[in-house]
């Protein structure tokens, strides 16, 4: 490869001091407030971690062993390729396109299908053996541990991110959200918020995607809500203002620890008060 394809970790080697590693990772995260037995959902990025030592795969192993086999650790490993093609927006497609990409992109498998822009952790992460992925075309979760199982059962289409999805499953069971190296706006929790609060913007679209029923691939069509994370940075301030959140550095990373049902709650009353 020429080396200009190597620029952007060339930059991270040159920023590190020295190279991150997985006990250095997992130590800071105990540091943080991470526990044996939490019930844990990550969003991350990485590459703002600075250089680290074996990469995704370290990272994913350090966020294993913090919160151990007693606890659970999900991410999001959304598959937004497989959506409705009227309504892509980056990029959009010919109108012409959309009846071939209905009729033959791939029905979601759990197993196979790819996320899209989630990062090298996730894509890690949800092969891990033993990891179990919902059935969601769009909005999966993968979670590892003792409550894989029940948080990713049952996540219904219409309800993506909803009380019958895997964010409901972890708001029952006290989760913390953990943002390694990215912002609020990442922070899929607060959309849990938006299906609970009640705002005059909030409406429903019609989605569609591929799905394997028992006797063949089909294009599905369901009404789902439009979510928007456009404030979600402005909210996710507030709520660190109120002193819930923990806020540290991994490696290059600044990285925020938070209770999801302190979390949602805010979200709820902070988006009837400010979605007007």
């Amino acid at each position: 490869m020429p080396d200009g394809d190597y620029s952007a970790e060339a930059r991270r080697v040159a920023a590190a001091a020295a190279p991150l590693t997985q006990s250095a990772i997992q130590t800071a995260l105990v540091s943080l407030g991470v526990r044996p037995g939490d019930r844990l959902i990550v969003h991350s990025s990485l590459s703002a971690l600075g250089w680290v030592t074996g990469g995704a795969h370290a990272v994913v192993l350090a966020l294993m062993d913090a919160v151990t086999a007693q606890g659970t650790l999900v991410m999001p490993t959304h598959s937004g390729q497989l959506s409705e093609p009227s309504k892509w927006r980056a990029p959009p497609v010919p109108e012409a396109w959309w009846p071939i990409i209905r009729g033959n992109a791939p029905a979601y498998d759990p197993h196979l299908t790819p996320t899209r822009l989630m990062g090298a952790i996730v894509e890690t992460f949800r092969h891990v053996p033993g990891t179990v992925r919902s059935a969601h075309p769009l909005v999966s979760f993968a979670a590892w541990g003792a409550d894989a199982d029940v948080i990713t059962a049952d996540h219904r289409l219409g309800s993506g991110m909803g009380e019958h999805s895997p964010l409901a499953r972890l708001y029952e069971r006290h989760a913390k959200v953990l943002l390694l190296g990215v912002g609020h706006g990442n922070n899929t929790s607060l959309h849990l918020a938006e299906y609970r609060a009640t705002f005059p913007t909030k409406r429903t679209h019609g989605e569609g995607a591929p799905l394997q029923t028992d006797s063949s691939r089909e294009w599905v069509t369901f009404d789902e809500l439009v979510w928007h994370d456009d404030d979600f940075p402005l909210l996710g301030d507030a709520f660190d203002a109120t002193g819930a959140t923990t806020i540290g550095q991994i490696g290059a990373a600044t990285v925020r620890l938070m209770p999801m049902r302190a979390l949602v709650d805010f979200a709820v009353e902070w988006m009837e008060a400010n979605r007007t």
